[in-house]
């Protein structure tokens, strides 16, 4: 297995006030992780600068320059009670956003055979016209319309285990039955969207977690809702929204999941993109608040799509 890595000194030059959860250190952490002798192979290539115009797939072109014109010349700018925006946090998220395009490339092109981006901002927050929860575009769902656009996709699964709900992508997709999107989380809590019986198109698959619950209740939540969702949608690429912070030392939420959880559904989904898409799967780094639980969860989750 070949397992690409694209990150980029820019993500670090996103700037929230002192105390904010979101924060350069989450980057920090997975770089000194990764730095470990068993990712030794992982071919680590640096993140590209997006095209602009690609923001238009998941955003219209008002929304994208009220995201710009936010952008302050020094200091922090506030877009909403969470969500701050620094000088370089422009260039910092059309960063994400290319190396979630880049990626898609890559699968398609058979270059690799999977890939993680360590990127933030996060992305799975943003709707189609409303920046929030640390979030300034929806990655995500970009990337599965650029799977779309540039290869011919005709259906792309979005699987989602963050453990606050992906309002953003559940917004972008709500009546696409050409993107599957799946996701487990912890209910109540942000953004207090993604119950059951929201189901778009039939193509939105939540299951939802209970507060205080661990990795029996993840793991059937998996298997007795996503992947048969997966399964019988039967995607072209499999994208994760890979957020950690359902680990169980994570200041934000109270899920219990421990590090061994990632690397299984890791697997689950890995499995299911083989069976349909080829192997294509793309990891894109969400949430994660608890450094040590953040850098642990994603060495897992590497180890395991470099393992196969």
């Amino acid at each position: 297995m070949t397992t690409r890595l694209y990150t980029h000194p820019v993500f670090l030059q996103h700037i929230a006030p002192p105390g904010h959860p979101e924060r350069p250190d989450r980057l920090r952490a997975i770089d000194r992780v990764l730095e470990d002798e068993a990712f030794h192979l992982l071919d680590r290539v640096e993140a590209p600068l997006g095209d602009r115009r690609t923001l238009l797939y998941a955003h219209p072109e008002d929304f994208v320059e009220r995201v710009q014109l936010a952008i302050p010349q020094s200091g922090i700018a506030q877009i909403d009670a969470d969500t701050f925006v620094s000088p370089l946090s422009w260039e910092a998220a059309l960063t994400a956003v290319g190396a979630a395009n880049a990626a898609v490339d890559d699968v398609f092109a058979g270059a690799v055979d999977n890939v993680f981006v360590a990127a933030r901002p996060p992305g799975h927050h943003a709707e189609q016209t409303t920046a929030m929860g640390f979030c300034l575009f929806n990655h995500a769902a970009i990337a599965a319309r650029h799977a779309q656009k540039a290869h011919g996709a005709e259906r792309v699964a979005i699987v989602d285990w963050d453990v606050h709900h992906g309002n953003g992508t559940q917004d972008i997709f709500w009546n696409d039955p050409s993107v599957l999107y799946c996701s487990t989380h912890q209910m109540p809590l942000f953004p207090f969207t993604g119950a059951k019986n929201e189901t778009g198109a039939g193509n939105i698959v939540n299951a939802p977690l209970s507060p205080r619950t661990g990795s029996e209740t993840f793991r059937d939540a998996m298997l007795s809702r996503v992947l048969p969702a997966v399964d019988a949608f039967g995607p072209d690429l499999i994208i994760i929204s890979a957020g950690f912070d359902a680990h169980h030392r994570d200041p934000l939420a109270e899920i219990n999941l421990t590090e061994d959880d990632f690397d299984w559904a890791t697997a689950q989904l890995m499995d299911r993109a083989r069976r349909s898409a080829g192997g294509r799967l793309v990891s894109l780094l969400e949430g994660g608040y608890d450094l040590h639980g953040l850098a642990f969860s994603v060495a897992a989750h590497v180890k395991r799509l470099m393992r196969g």
